[in-house]
């Protein structure tokens, strides 16, 4: 049995770090027309914030990761210039608000960063009055809005993806499991949400405190759910840190199997690789980026930088890839809320995505399975936005 909720901070888990309970800049009129006006036939002046030298464990190593993933988008560019110009704060808010104020007294057009939700929004917030867009790595939905935007993959997005599959399979009747922290109450509602919008039907809700009783308490409640509502699925937000390697052990053994009811992680369950051996999660569904886009990214990385890039180092290579094809419109007004959110989207590492006017992000997701401990797609992701998922 794996350790549960130990006070770990792995480098898998850094989108959930991410989260933070925030006081947010929201839309507001005005919005899509934010944004500077540029000279395309000139080096585009683009700032990333990175935290390289937050005391955070690992910190450093993304921030390095960010920086590279950036500059080899820049290198993919053909006849597009950018001026990328990085900025350190230190992971923290106040850092990183004063990183984004020089950042654009320095004539940065755009910023790329901050990764934590709180340092985003507090940059977000220092340059809302000038006229400058700010593509965060977070994946927080709470922050977004205004003059910022997540490229973090969302829960909403993921919920959606695979509820939407759930109800094309036969199995939208949905049982939503869920901790009690933030991530599973941000977790819960993006599924509730998705169950609405997509046509499925909400089974009930269980929820569970961040402790190993507290998940073997809520087996019996699960058990008595499932009979009382014929339950198809059960929609779990749990991590592979957390109490997924127990629920995925403990659910089978009181006869919730999943030959009979289908299990669907919010997060991923191929990350660690580990997580593949537990015989719970063979059979469960989870959505990821394109692989196929994913591995090339990767292996380019490698030979590049002679090593495996962050798990969210790729998110900085989008960045740039969509300013770029914006820039390379040859528009004026490539940087505006409008234009950053066309609706055709853009490529990136994993594939298809595309900013929202509400400052969150739709990305083109595979969904998979867990087949002999081994990752097998069983939809792939699509390739436009007129594709399914969408």
């Amino acid at each position: 049995m794996f350790a549960l909720f130990a006070p770990v901070r792995k480098v898998t888990l850094t989108v959930f770090a991410l989260l933070a309970t925030l006081a947010v800049a929201g839309c507001e009129p005005g919005a899509m027309t934010r944004g500077p006006t540029i000279n395309t036939s000139k080096p585009v002046p683009v700032a990333l914030l990175v935290p390289r030298s937050s005391p955070q464990s690992g910190d450093a190593v993304l921030a390095q990761s960010l920086e590279n993933a950036a500059r080899m988008a820049i290198g993919d560019l053909g006849n597009v210039s950018i001026d990328l110009r990085v900025y350190d704060t230190a992971g923290n808010p106040d850092t990183a608000a004063a990183a984004a104020r020089q950042a654009v007294n320095d004539g940065a057009k755009i910023i790329l960063g901050p990764v934590y939700a709180q340092a985003a929004n507090a940059a977000g917030l220092a340059v809302l009055n000038r006229n400058v867009n700010l593509l965060s790595f977070s994946n927080n939905p709470q922050i977004a809005g205004g003059n910022v935007f997540v490229l973090g993959p969302t829960f909403d997005n993921t919920a959606r993806r695979l509820t939407e599959f759930a109800v094309r399979q036969g199995k939208g009747n949905i049982l939503v499991i869920h901790g009690s922290d933030q991530a599973g109450l941000l977790g819960r509602d993006a599924i509730i949400a998705a169950i609405g919008a997509s046509g499925a039907t909400l089974a009930g809700t269980v929820s569970y405190d961040r402790n190993q009783q507290s998940v073997i308490d809520s087996i019996q409640l699960i058990k008595d759910m499932v009979a009382s509502t014929g339950a198809q699925s059960i929609f779990l937000t749990a991590t592979t840190a957390g109490a997924l390697p127990l629920y995925t052990q403990l659910l089978p053994e009181s006869g919730i199997s999943p030959d009979q009811i289908q299990f669907i992680g919010l997060t991923r369950w191929d990350i660690p690789v580990q997580t593949l051996e537990l015989p719970g999660v063979q059979g469960g569904w989870f959505a990821l980026p394109d692989p196929a886009k994913m591995e090339q990214f990767k292996a380019r990385y490698q030979a590049a930088y002679g090593g495996a890039p962050h798990p969210i180092g790729g998110l900085a290579y989008d960045g740039i890839a969509a300013i770029g094809a914006l820039v390379g419109a040859g528009k004026a007004n490539a940087l505006t809320g409008a234009a950053l959110t066309q609706p055709a989207g853009f490529q990136g590492v994993g594939g298809i995505f595309r900013l929202r006017p509400d400052g969150t992000n739709e990305r083109g997701l595979a969904v998979a399975t867990i087949q002999n401990k081994q990752v097998v797609v069983i939809d792939p992701a699509p390739t436009s936005f007129s594709g399914a998922g969408f």
